[in-house]
């Protein structure tokens, strides 16, 4: 599903050229749990931002489906991140002043779904978390975890092929991030491929396979 082949993200600062990713590879098949696991600084965002069509590489290649990303218009993109990549982040971005079912709805209204089966969708995201009596909730009126989960059913509402999850359990406590992370091994055994970008090498070990960060550099775990 995902191949990265020596990719590079490039920033100039003065006269150096400072190298967020320096000639990464990897892949992610169909299916996989992944996690890819580094500090800070060390180039994850920019590999999500990457893999997430959040923003392009200066050099190398980023297949997705098979497809080269850079043969996509900016139209076409967001056109991906709305249907083909469930996010997931560590602030969870819902709206405040919206519910949690209008939120987990708001990307069906981009795709311009009728309201039927918007409804139908939404209930159907907000049972898998296990959120449904808390539907007409606002954010303020939810824990962290229960706002993490309306963010995971957001990202399920829309049947992507990839989810993409940020550091997901990095606002919660350690109980309620082991329920988040039990929500992503279901989603996982459902057939989805997970990517998870995490500094904290517990969670990473979630995963069934491991890819280290550091200074833009990576490699696969041994073993």
């Amino acid at each position: 599903m995902i191949q990265l082949h020596e990719v590079s993200k490039i920033y100039e600062m003065g006269n150096d050229m400072i190298y967020a990713l320096d000639h990464a590879s990897m892949e992610v098949k169909d299916g996989e749990f992944v996690s890819i696991v580094g500090p800070s600084g060390s180039g994850k965002s920019t590999m999500m931002n990457i893999i997430g069509c959040l923003d392009t590489a200066d050099e190398g290649s980023y297949l997705l489906d098979g497809t080269a990303i850079e043969r996509y218009s900016e139209k076409e993109l967001a056109r991906i991140r709305n249907r083909k990549i469930g996010f997931i982040f560590q602030n969870f971005n819902l709206l405040p002043r919206l519910t949690a079912e209008e939120n987990v709805e708001l990307p069906l209204i981009y795709q311009k779904l009728p309201v039927q089966e918007r409804r139908q969708r939404v209930a159907e995201a907000m049972e898998q978390v296990e959120l449904s009596h808390r539907s007409g909730h606002r954010p303020t009126e939810l824990s962290g975890g229960q706002q993490q989960r309306v963010a995971i059913a957001r990202a399920l509402v829309t049947r992507p092929s990839l989810f993409l999850a940020d550091e997901p359990t990095g606002n919660l406590d350690s109980k309620t991030g082991r329920e988040i992370m039990e929500l992503f091994h279901n989603l996982h055994q459902a057939g989805n491929t997970i990517v998870l970008i995490t500094h904290d090498h517990q969670v990473a070990k979630e995963a069934e396979r491991n890819i280290y960060i550091r200074d833009g550099k990576v490699r696969e775990a041994k073993g």
